[in-house]
């Protein structure tokens, strides 16, 4: 690295850690979300070795950067990244749709186990009503328009569900089904394709299934608004009746409403979630139909038809009912002049927002690969700084607020591999009340024990040990170890002091 760049980077690291600690900004509960994309076609046709070392490696360097949250696209268009009887397998894994992986692996359920024993939590993202991108010019024989090409419509080059039939949403409920109860995912996700994004010159063909299926509704939009609202409120019907520790969370477009068409909307000029996509994502948060919302804020601060700072608040003020989380676009934010000091991108000050912000408990970055890259020193900064503390994940009172029952016979023992320290998980009568992961504290024998900072915790586990750093035996040191439920309460503390 030439002088000046590390000079720079040094310069940044302090300025960024003088800002952090004046504002008590290292949150022990934070969402660090991060997307990895198979539309982008970096997994098509690679050797199934080539891919996991490819994910393993990804997901090492994401876990050292502070990401506790993979969002993992699995289904894309009426396809899957996983062991399906219902759709085939993606040409965006294989090359070929309904192609099998050979030699076999099923990539959902080995990001299942990698995330996890990371202390990661995985969301499986699917694309509900998109059934054939323009690059796919083959569709298998398993596809769902093979079987019912009359619940489909094109537009814009593109093949869709059409979201006003009841059969379409009933179709997409079952594969949501399929996947919470075949595998052991944190979440469903969706993005922010619900109706296609306007064509200049095209209308979307629903007459038929408006004629059949209209309802009484005189206006269109309020009928498609109508039918993604039905659609969000039956996923989340469905995910509850099959898990209910597992969530169902969206990432929309950022703009919910510019104030032009409502008065309660945002001082931006751009395509509107519920005017354009027909996606009223307020109602969906109020009602409690989804359990987190990642509204898509990819725009730079000072951007003169969607400014970030002018989102970020309009989003913090009105998405409150549910977690909010912020989408990041991290080549945008690295590439983005701080406004007030161009010498410096714009990450400090969309973190001084993210944090400073009442409502916001974390954001999500678009997308892993760059983060991983380290595009504009992003990645060493979250190493250095932002992230420099592990975080649990926020709860999700909502859904269930009690915590599991404290860890048993917590002990160091001395074995083959080095001076561990074993402990023991707390019974538990039913799922909710299991627990999945443990935090381990460390403290100096005469500091207080407070279990809020985060710079204490030295593991986020799903093993029932932790290694202990043995030198000398002649420091003092007490360890605190709590258990974690599925939906990350938190278990009350058990103390050991060890020699070390």
């Amino acid at each position: 690295m030439k002088l000046k760049t590390l000079f720079v980077l040094l310069a940044f690291f302090v300025m960024a850690s003088i800002q952090v600690n004046a504002q008590n900004l290292l949150p022990k509960r934070e969402f660090r979300g991060a997307w990895i994309q198979c539309v982008n076609g970096q997994f098509q046709g690679l050797p199934s070795g080539k891919m996991k070392s490819m994910l393993v490696s990804q997901l090492d360097t994401l876990k050292k950067a502070g990401i506790n949250a993979i969002i993992f696209q699995v289904r894309a268009e009426c396809d899957a990244l996983y062991e399906s009887s219902y759709e085939p397998w993606s040409r965006f894994l294989t090359g070929m749709q309904g192609r099998v992986p050979d030699p076999y692996w099923d990539p959902l359920r080995f990001m299942i186990t990698e995330c996890h024993k990371r202390g990661m939590e995985l969301h499986a993202w699917i694309n509900p009503y998109r059934a054939q991108t323009k690059g796919t010019t083959e569709l298998s024989p398993l596809h769902p328009y093979n079987k019912h090409p009359e619940l489909f419509f094109r537009y814009g080059g593109q093949m869709y569900f059409d979201p006003g039939y009841p059969e379409s949403r009933k179709y997409i409920c079952k594969i949501v089904r399929d996947i919470v109860s075949r595998y052991d995912v944190d979440a469903i996700h969706m993005d922010d394709y619900f109706y296609p994004y306007p064509v200049s010159g095209e209308r979307i063909p629903d007459d038929v299934s408006f004629a059949e299926y209209g309802r009484g509704f005189s206006d269109r939009g309020d009928w498609r608004r109508d039918n993604v609202n039905k659609l969000i409120k039956e996923i989340h019907e469905t995910i509850r009746d099959c898990k209910p520790w597992v969530k169902f969370g969206v990432s929309p477009f950022g703009i919910y409403r510019n104030k032009k068409s409502d008065p309660n909307g945002s001082d931006t000029n751009g395509l509107q979630n519920y005017d354009d996509l027909y996606a009223d994502v307020l109602l969906w948060v109020n009602n409690g139909w989804v359990d987190y919302n990642i509204p898509q804020i990819y725009w730079e601060i000072g951007n003169r038809a969607a400014d970030y700072d002018t989102l970020i608040r309009w989003w913090s003020h009105n998405s409150s009912a549910r977690p909010l989380f912020i989408g990041q676009n991290v080549l945008r934010t690295v590439q983005a002049p701080d406004l007030r000091n161009p010498k410096q991108n714009q990450m400090p000050a969309k973190f001084r927002l993210q944090r400073g912000l009442p409502n916001i408990q974390g954001s999500c970055l678009w997308y892993a690969a760059v983060v991983v890259e380290n595009s504009g020193h992003y990645r060493e900064v979250l190493e250095n700084y932002y992230h420099r503390y592990p975080a649990l994940i926020p709860t999700s009172p909502f859904i269930d607020d009690k915590a599991p029952k404290k860890v048993r016979k917590v002990k160091p023992v001395w074995t083959e591999d080095g001076y561990i320290l074993f402990w023991t998980s707390p019974k538990a009568k039913t799922e909710m009340d299991k627990a999945v992961r443990y935090v381990v504290y460390r403290f100096e024998s005469n500091e207080n024990v407070d279990l809020e900072d985060p710079s204490h915790i030295v593991a986020i586990t799903e093993n029932t040990f932790y290694k202990l750093p043995y030198i000398d035996g002649k420091t003092k040191y007490r360890y605190v170890v709590t258990a974690l439920d599925r939906l990350h309460n938190e278990s009350k503390a058990v103390k050991k002091t060890i020699r070390l």
